[in-house]
């Protein structure tokens, strides 16, 4: 999201979803379990829009964060909807979201969707694998996930498409069939969460009993590096990589187990980096060699160029014996494209999406 796009979020507790998937703990994850109202969240959109300055270029999003939204019952969606639906009649909000399950879409429901002005829907996808599912408890089938997408798309919905890797019972390769399954559907947006262990699911117990074993980070990073990759070469946004760490949700706390890290999406871009720069020296050894390189990048991009501790740089610097890189701030450049000058005049201009071309 950029500037100027504000969202307000609204946790709806875990009562639209009957089915208990293995890893889910939404008290843990959410930290809310008191019955929302439609009073309740009126009153929230209206503290929230308080903090918002005029600007006519503004964005404004109230999201229905929780369980399945169209799982809940009928009569309580409309509550909620019309608290927000009233405020973006009034122009002060511009769009509603919520996320639900793929078996949860019929015409009905997006016939009350679209009635109350529902610009957006996330579907849980997870996996694309059958086996997958099945072991996951997700009681929904890839075919759901197909028909629902065509009925959204029809509806002139929005649609997002959220899938976690390291689930039971998946594998490198079918997390990438996953990601090319939902290539395929030409989602606006997706979401990547890794699984996580989380305090009193069915996943715990599995973990204890030695019949599931969660993702190292090394190996939780290797898969996200590729699917940044691949959903990247068919301009498809990642709007959410890593679960949003919280007091609760934070290792020794309500995660048991798992490739938890603050800045997850961070390390990914870091790695994505390194092995893009790896690239290009490789294939311009001799100019390289002991040359001084200054390395351009824009502002959201110097970080993960630099790696975590300077990581990349004394990596890439020692491996390649180059007499000195430099990282400057370009924001001429657009996020993700990178300038190298090497000895202050060759010039190389190369691209994330280049290399994703290029990779996978």
């Amino acid at each position: 999201m950029g500037k100027g796009h504000y969202i307000i979020p609204i946790f709806v507790p875990h009562h639209g979803c009957p089915h208990d998937c293995v890893f889910c703990n939404q008290k843990r994850i959410t930290g809310h379990t008191e019955e929302i109202t439609g009073e309740m969240v009126e009153d929230q959109i209206r503290q929230f829009l308080k903090t918002i300055e005029p600007n006519p270029e503004k964005t404004v999003e109230v999201a229905f964060y929780g369980g399945s939204f169209t799982g809940i019952d009928a009569h309580h969606q409309e509550q909620l909807l019309a608290a927000a639906f009233q405020w973006k009649q009034k122009g002060m909000i511009q769009e509603i979201r919520l996320s639900t399950r793929p078996d949860y879409i019929d015409e009905s429901v997006l016939r009350r969707l679209t009635s109350f002005g529902v610009n957006i829907v996330e579907l849980g996808v997870q996996s694309m694998v059958p086996d997958v599912l099945k072991a996951s408890c997700r009681g929904h089938t890839p075919k759901d996930v197909i028909n629902a997408v065509k009925m959204i798309k029809a509806w002139g919905i929005r649609i997002g498409l959220q899938m976690m890797i390291g689930l039971p019972g998946d594998s490198f390769d079918q997390c990438m069939y996953t990601a090319d399954q939902i290539i395929e559907l030409s989602p606006d947006f997706v979401r990547i969460y890794p699984t996580l262990v989380i305090k009193d699911t069915d996943l715990e117990v599995l973990y204890r009993k030695g019949f599931y074993e969660p993702l190292t980070l090394e190996q939780a990073l290797q898969y996200a590096e590729t699917l940044v990759l691949k959903f990247l070469k068919f301009d498809i946004p990642i709007i959410r990589l890593g679960l949003q760490p919280t007091e609760d949700v934070t290792l020794g706390k309500a995660v048991i187990a798992g490739p938890i890290h603050p800045a997850f999406r961070q390390l990914v871009e870091s790695r994505i980096y390194r092995h893009m720069l790896e690239i290009i020296f490789q294939t311009r050894g001799q100019i390289i060699h002991r040359a001084l390189l200054e390395i351009q990048g824009n502002d959201r991009d110097i970080s993960p160029l630099v790696g975590h501790k300077r990581s990349n740089l004394v990596e890439l610097q020692k491996t390649f014996e180059i007499k000195g890189i430099k990282i400057t701030r370009n924001n001429e450049l657009s996020k993700g494209t990178i300038r190298i000058i090497v000895n202050e005049k060759e010039r190389i201009l190369y691209s994330m999406k280049d290399y994703a071309f290029n990779t996978v």
